[in-house]
């Protein structure tokens, strides 16, 4: 599918398209969701509509109060909508539009939508219906591996290597994801390196009695002395064939599970090297393995700074030791979201993410206009608006930040931790503007709900006492 933007529509739907973000904007749930649905029966490829018209369905979903005696017509209506599949996907995709209106997270609805849009030829939809689950249900394994195999049927190998990793940090013993994983990482090298002619990536080893060694040694967690031995081994082995990936990409997990961070980080690179920087999963190792480095370095140098005084000889070194290392990681995390957008240009998480890492940064205006385009993205677009208040915050710009997280607390039905946050923050802003009562009304729903938010509580108790006066 060629997915389409919002540029690609003809007047009378981009029409309609501005007016659905307007009634948004209003919480004019129902209106909206009317008119991206009509959008979406004539354009089915405009894929950033039906994301905005899913988040839409589930900001209202989650803002209505649900009746104990309200029985779902979820199956039937699915049911229905499966009876069409074979004859018309596109007319099935239409009925389950209809189904999650008020189910947004329906199972049933959403894997059915994934078939029907694979027999339409809208892979996209596929996709996104499984993702939608995700949002959900995280830490559903099945449905991980169910969007792994999508990725990788429809060539998306970057992506298809980092749900692998999601399912491994779910569940470390998945082998069959770690294999998959390793499988969409050599795809991944293949497209980018020419390797067109591979079948697997066992056909990018020299040597596949070594790879099926390595394999089943990457099975066994060693410590010790066999640890030691294992590294020597294929250190034996490496001497004798320096230009095999996989016995540097080996040697690197033993020095990992050794709690050698030094050694894992240069086999990695080495790996990189070797690889021409062609594979995206080394790349991002070499990257996570050194943030893990000055992770552990920040945390040193933050206890030794807290057991110890600014009159301590080492004080002063530490503390511009331990600023440069949160540099360091700051630039690592930067540059690692800058290249994973230059591989998907259109991922607006990714977006998010590059904003993320620049405002953590004090890169503030930088930060704006990846926040602005991850705003488009229904996933992440109350986290992106709470950084533009924050960002627009410390450029002293207090009126739009103001503003942008007015408008996010709206949108949020539930005060969850987002919603403390967004309040948190916009009350802070109210201060700074010298708008009291703005200002106390922000903190005290979050005190109502959460007593122990930050200093929640001192602020709302200050303000009561300041109105009292003096007993």
């Amino acid at each position: 599918m060629a997915i389409k933007n919002s540029k690609d529509l003809n007047d009378q739907l981009r029409g309609s398209w501005l007016k659905a973000v307007a009634a948004i904007e209003l919480r004019n749930f129902g209106y909206a969701i009317e008119l991206l649905q009509n959008l979406l029966r004539q354009e089915p490829e405009f894929l950033t509509g039906r994301q905005m018209l899913r988040r839409a369905e589930v900001t209202r979903t989650k803002s209505e109060k649900k009746s104990f005696f309200n029985l779902s017509s979820v199956p039937l209506a699915v049911m229905k909508a499966r009876r069409e599949l074979k004859k018309d996907p596109r007319k099935t995709i239409e009925l389950l539009e209809k189904v999650l209106e008020t189910n947004p997270y329906s199972q049933q609805a959403n894997l059915l939508l994934k078939d029907a849009a694979i027999a339409a030829e809208y892979p996209e939809i596929a996709i996104f219906a499984l993702e939608t689950l995700l949002e959900n249900e995280p830490k559903d394994v099945k449905i991980c591996h169910e969007l792994g195999r999508l990725y990788h049927q429809y060539d998306q190998s970057d992506k298809a290597v980092e749900v692998y990793h999601r399912i491994g940090e779910i569940d470390p013993l998945d082998f069959e994801a770690a294999k998959l994983g390793q499988n969409a990482s050599a795809r991944a090298s293949m497209k980018k390196g020419g390797w067109t002619k591979a079948e697997s990536y066992r056909d990018l080893i020299k040597d596949k009695e070594v790879a099926v060694s390595l394999e089943q040694q990457s099975r066994i967690r060693l410590s010790g002395e066999a640890l030691e031995q294992q590294i020597s081994e294929v250190f034996t082995r490496h001497e004798r064939d320096p230009d095999n990936v996989d016995l540097a990409k080996r040697l690197g997990a033993l020095h990992n599970e050794k709690d050698d961070l030094e050694g894992a980080i240069a086999w990695y690179q080495y790996a990189v090297t070797l690889t021409n920087k062609s594979d995206p999963g080394l790349i991002r190792k070499v990257s996570d393995l050194k943030t893990r480095q000055l992770d552990r370095q920040i945390r040193e140098d933050e206890r030794y700074l807290a057991e110890n005084s600014a009159e301590d000889p080492e004080f002063a070194a530490k503390s511009a030791q331990l600023g440069q290392a949160k540099k360091q990681r700051a630039d690592i995390l930067i540059e690692d979201a800058r290249k994973r957008i230059e591989r998907n240009p259109t991922d607006l998480q990714l977006c998010y993410e590059l904003g993320e890492h620049l405002t953590n940064a004090g890169q503030y205006r930088d930060a704006l206009p990846e926040l602005q385009r991850a705003r488009q993205n229904p996933n992440a677009r109350l986290k992106a608006m709470n950084l533009l208040g924050c960002c627009y915050r410390e450029l002293g710009m207090l009126d739009l930040a103001a503003k942008q997280l007015d408008e996010a607390a709206r949108e949020l039905m539930v005060m969850d931790a987002t919603k403390k946050e967004i309040l948190y923050n916009l009350g802070l802003v109210h201060e700074q503007m010298g708008n009291t009562s703005q200002y106390i009304e922000a903190m005290k729903k979050i005190y109502e709900s959460d007593y122990g938010y930050r200093d929640v509580a001192h602020r709302v108790e200050r303000s009561y006492r300041a109105t009292i006066g003096p007993s």
